[in-house]
Formats: C-alpha cells, sequence, structure tokens
C-alpha cells in the first residue's frame, strides 16, 4: 500500500509575478507550505533573472500543465546595446563590447528577419540537460557546452521604446521554447552589434496573462488559510477559448471510468473534431478529443481523490 502525501487536496492555479532572484522552484515548494497542499507544480521555468507570469498548478490543475507549457508566450525584455555577457543577461561578466549602436531605423528594418520560423542555439547558461544534467551547472564547472540548434516561432516582435544609455525595450509573442536571451543577442548580431538583456519579464503564459497575477509578499500577508484559497483560480482557467461538451450522468460515469461514449447523443452541441472540456452540473469531467464515432477521455478529474500522485518539477 502506498503512502498518502500529507496536505490538502487543494486544486486550481495560483498565478504568480515573480520576483526577480528566486528561482521557479523555490516558488513551488513555498507555495506548496503556505497552502498545506498535497502536491502543485510550475508550469515552465522562468529564471531567476526573469520576472512575472509563473502559473502555479494545485491538484487536478496539475493534469493541465501541458496546456499552459505548450501554449504562446509573452515577455518584454531591455537590451543593453554595445556589449555581450556569456550567459545573455546580468548574471555573467561582460566578455566583449563595441562602439557601435543601432539606430532606430535600423532596428525596425531587421526585425522582419524574426517574424516566424526561426532557429536558435539555445545559451550555455540554460536549463537545457546534456548527459542528465543541466548545462548551466556543467558551464560552472567549467566545462564546455555544446548545445543542439533548435526550430522555434515568433509570432511578433516590437520595438516598444528607445532608452537612454543605449539601450532598447521590446515585446515578443513566441512559441514554447523560445530563449529571449538567445533572441536579444542574435538581433543585436544581426543589427552588426553585441547585445545582453538587462531586464525579462514574462507577461502571458497560455491563457494567464499579469492581470491575473499576485505578488508573493501580498500573498503571505494573507494569515487566514481561507482567504488565501480566494485567490486561486478555478482548474478550467487554464482551458479558455476551448470548446465545452455539456455531459449528461451515465456518461460522465463512463469518461470516469476512462471508457469512450458516444456523439450520438450531442449533436444539439454542434460537436467539432478535436479536444474539448466535458462537464457534468458544472463539475469538469474530463478533456476529451472528439472524433466522428468516439469521444474519448484524454485526462480524466477526479476532484475527491487522496490518492498521491506527482508533478515533475
Amino acid at each position: 500500500m502506498s503512502r498518502r502525501k500529507k496536505g490538502e487536496n487543494i486544486h486550481g492555479w495560483l498565478v504568480i509575478d515573480k520576483d526577480r532572484d528566486m528561482g521557479s522552484t523555490d516558488v513551488v515548494n513555498f507555495t506548496r507550505r503556505f497552502f498545506n497542499a498535497k502536491k502543485n507544480g510550475h508550469t515552465g521555468t522562468l529564471d531567476p533573472f526573469a520576472t512575472g507570469v509563473l502559473p502555479i498548478a494545485f491538484g487536478e490543475a496539475t493534469k493541465l500543465v501541458p496546456f499552459v507549457t505548450d501554449g504562446e508566450k509573452e515577455y518584454e525584455f531591455i537590451i543593453q546595446w554595445g556589449a555581450e555577457t556569456s550567459s545573455g543577461d546580468t548574471e555573467s561578466e561582460v566578455v566583449a563590447t563595441t562602439d557601435v549602436y543601432p539606430a532606430k531605423e535600423e532596428i525596425l528594418a531587421t526585425i522582419p528577419q524574426f517574424i516566424g520560423e526561426i532557429k536558435q542555439v539555445p545559451p550555455a547558461y540554460s536549463a537545457i540537460k546534456i548527459n542528465g544534467q543541466r548545462a548551466y551547472d556543467l558551464v560552472r564547472k567549467g566545462q564546455d557546452v555544446e548545445i543542439p540548434e533548435r526550430i522555434v516561432e515568433i509570432y511578433d516582435l516590437t520595438l516598444l521604446e528607445e532608452l537612454p544609455n543605449h539601450q532598447a525595450k521590446f515585446r515578443v509573442r513566441c512559441s514554447k521554447g523560445t530563449y529571449v536571451r538567445t533572441l536579444g543577442m542574435d538581433l543585436a548580431k544581426a543589427l552588426g552589434t553585441k547585445g545582453y538583456l538587462l531586464e525579462l519579464r514574462r507577461t502571458k503564459c497560455g491563457k494567464f496573462s499579469v492581470a491575473d497575477t499576485i505578488l508573493l509578499e501580498n500573498l503571505k500577508k494573507m494569515v487566514h488559510s481561507e482567504d488565501a484559497k480566494k485567490v486561486l483560480l478555478p482548474v478550467i482557467t487554464a482551458l479558455r477559448d476551448i470548446a465545452e461538451l455539456a455531459l449528461t450522468e451515465a456518461d460522465a460515469a463512463k469518461l470516469r471510468q476512462g471508457q469512450a461514449i458516444s456523439p450520438r447523443s450531442y449533436q444539439d452541441q454542434n460537436l467539432k473534431e478535436g479536444v474539448a472540456v466535458a462537464s457534468f452540473d458544472g463539475e469538469l469531467v474530463a478533456i476529451v478529443r472528439i472524433e466522428e464515432k468516439r469521444i474519448s477521455p484524454q485526462r480524466v478529474f477526479n476532484f475527491n481523490s487522496d490518492a498521491e500522485t506527482s508533478v515533475s518539477q
């Protein structure tokens, strides 16, 4: 018999506006203790250098982590022109300088090169695993690290403003796996100069935005647990804009048991093939895949389960 985890069954999303110099796992561990929750996990690492939107999934919301991590991201960042660091941000030393600084017209003319699918080589100072070890750990041990090139997609890149001291602020909307530090360095290179990030802030992650967030310092002020739980967003929040299927009680029971159901009883709901949210009497039952002849469960939810489950962090 497996031992049950200590803590409460808490389900939902807590979207933290992460402070600089705090690790994502530190936020996960703190919030788990704060809510005395059995399980939680984050949806994509934010480097300690970065700030902004960090969704934390609790309980059954952890089953929806892939829907958030695979979603679109948005960041705002500031580039310092004329210098380069080994990490692409302020966390390491300057390794090269130049007195070439791009004009606004040059920046605007170069941006289109970075829209669409582009190739990136992630920085050595990253959380990517090489033979089971984090790349940044290997670099700090003095080892050479070679990270393979990857293809990512940039949906939009905008110059927001030019700043004093040869700096510029940008906004980018991008796919999962995009390294904004690398984007900044590559943009500088295309402009015939060097650059690194002074600031990096995630403003959107999947369906979550800054408007959904709470600062950890404000959370800590909520001494009563019931007050704190009010800031949790419903599990279904991560599935905004996904079609919803209202189930019969009998079909809800079948899906909860992992069985497929027939779409014939739901023609009045104008079903379309693809992924949908299935619910009964206002409660989330499953994420389903709708096909011509069957509706099959992809993720089944059990909000009353005490069974031990885990989330990788």
